[in-house]
């Protein structure tokens, strides 16, 4: 409700003035130009920063007047930029709740798409993964944050770029367990490849700390000289440019 945010009071806001409201189950993409605040809303969300003016209610209640514990326990996050611990899968898994038992950290991992690769390493859940996963690709990263959510099971979701950093074959094995973690959940997706958000229920375009516009794909796609419209036909050029050249030299 009528949110403006800025870090400091002599930088203008990065946020001005934003109304939005997301209903419960409600699948919401957040798209447009690098630097219009869509992270600063997911940031904004679990109170990792306050709002500089208006408010953020969750069921009706303000998330300031939320305990952290309370409400950071009702979030999960998935970001491009996974922290994982120096210690083995198991233990970086368990991170999304500590006393969930072994059963249910496989079956987290099962719905993460990262129990097989576990399988077929030696030490299995007890493999160390080193400082910061060293040891695991971007992929294995990404799967394991994921299965660390599932754990969570939060009814709140963001996904921050979660794919961004991926191959196409990786992405779309990953796309599959974010659907799988989607279903049922409340979830907010910050998305650069427009092609991954078209069945979101809404899609909101923020642009210079403003929406622009909001609607379904269809609804956008029909704005006689839209942002997203513009946005989406560009990427879809690029992206058909990319895969001719890829035929040529195959």
């Amino acid at each position: 409700k009528n949110v403006s945010f800025h870090y400091n009071e002599e930088n203008k806001n990065v946020l001005s003035n934003i109304n939005l409201k997301i209903e419960k189950g409600e699948k919401l993409a957040l798209v447009g130009p690098s630097g219009g605040g869509k992270t600063t809303i997911c940031h904004l969300i679990p109170n990792f920063y306050k709002a500089s003016e208006g408010e953020i209610l969750i069921d009706g209640i303000k998330n300031t007047d939320l305990t952290l514990d309370s409400l950071r326990k009702n979030i999960g996050i998935v970001q491009q930029d996974v922290f994982l611990f120096n210690g083995t899968i198991g233990e970086n898994i368990l991170y999304g709740r500590l006393d969930a038992t072994y059963e249910e950290m496989v079956e987290a991992s099962k719905k993460a798409r990262i129990y097989d690769y576990v399988c077929s390493l030696e030490d299995g859940f007890d493999t160390q993964i080193g400082e910061r996963g060293v040891k695991l690709s971007g992929g294995q990263k990404q799967r394991l944050s994921i299965a660390r959510v599932f754990l969570k099971n939060p009814s709140i979701l963001i996904l921050d770029e979660a794919t961004s950093a991926l191959d196409n074959t990786t992405e779309i094995l990953i796309q599959e367990a974010l659907d799988e973690l989607c279903k049922g959940r409340t979830t907010i997706v910050v998305a650069h490849r427009l092609s991954t958000i078209k069945t979101a229920s809404r899609i909101c375009v923020i642009s210079k700390g403003v929406i622009k516009e909001l609607g379904t794909h269809e609804e956008l796609m029909n704005k006689e000289n839209g942002i997203y419209k513009e946005l989406y036909n560009l990427q879809f050029r690029v992206e058909t440019t990319f895969k001719e050249m890829d035929l040529e030299i195959n």
